[in-house]
């Protein structure tokens, strides 16, 4: 379910602006010429009918799960919240985040409420994370990210919200103190990294190591 639902935004995502792909990820499918426009645009929408099916078979609440973010990957993609003001792009981001999660949460088990709302949140605020290596590709098709519009404290705001949730999370899960220490540990060196290491290399590296992070 996972997966499938993962494919269904990515194919998406890179069929929206295939010549964005050429400067900033030139490995993808589209840009390698592994498949061509067309035949990514019937997948694409070949995958809408696929997901519901599937998310059908667990129940009613999976497919509602699935129906949303469907309707929010067309709303971030093909309707352009991708490029529009930072906040909508990231709550956009946050609410997808969390359809996807509520989805994947009734598949592999009951409920998780806390746990959604949590990664939403977490998201809403820190998933500005991705743009700062995408900062050339999207200042030159008009994208408005947070590092596009407010450069001098978009790195500041990395910072804030990788440590306010690591205490919060810590708190909430109630973890042991060699546990926290980890936890804090990789959340400042993370924040670091962003902080001190701006070049485009070095910021696709720190997203490597947002996305491995306990957050």
């Amino acid at each position: 379910w996972i997966w499938l639902h993962v494919l269904q935004f990515d194919v998406s995502n890179q069929t929206l602006k295939p010549e964005e792909d050429e400067h900033n990820k030139c490995d993808r499918p589209l840009p390698s010429r592994r498949i061509t426009l067309e035949a990514a645009y019937v997948l694409r929408w070949t995958l809408v009918p696929i997901c519901w099916l599937w998310s059908a078979m667990y129940s009613v609440r999976t497919l509602y799960s699935s129906i949303a973010l469907v309707a929010l990957t067309i709303l971030y993609n093909e309707c352009g919240a991708h490029a529009a003001h930072w906040v909508l792009r990231n709550c956009v981001n946050a609410a997808g985040f969390a359809a996807f999660e509520f989805g994947a949460t009734l598949v592999a088990s009951n409920t998780a409420i806390l746990a959604t709302c949590v990664s939403a949140g977490i998201f809403a605020t820190t998933i500005q994370t991705q743009d700062f290596k995408d900062v050339h590709g999207d200042r030159m098709i008009g994208r408005r990210t947070l590092p596009i519009i407010h450069p001098s404290i978009a790195r500041h705001t990395v910072l804030v919200g990788l440590c306010m949730w690591s205490l919060i999370l810590a708190f909430i899960w109630g973890l042991e103190m060699n546990a926290q220490l980890v936890f804090h540990g990789l959340s400042m060196f993370v924040s670091y990294r962003f902080f001190m290491y701006r070049t485009l290399a070095e910021d696709q590296i720190s997203f490597y190591w947002y996305n491995v992070s306990p957050i």
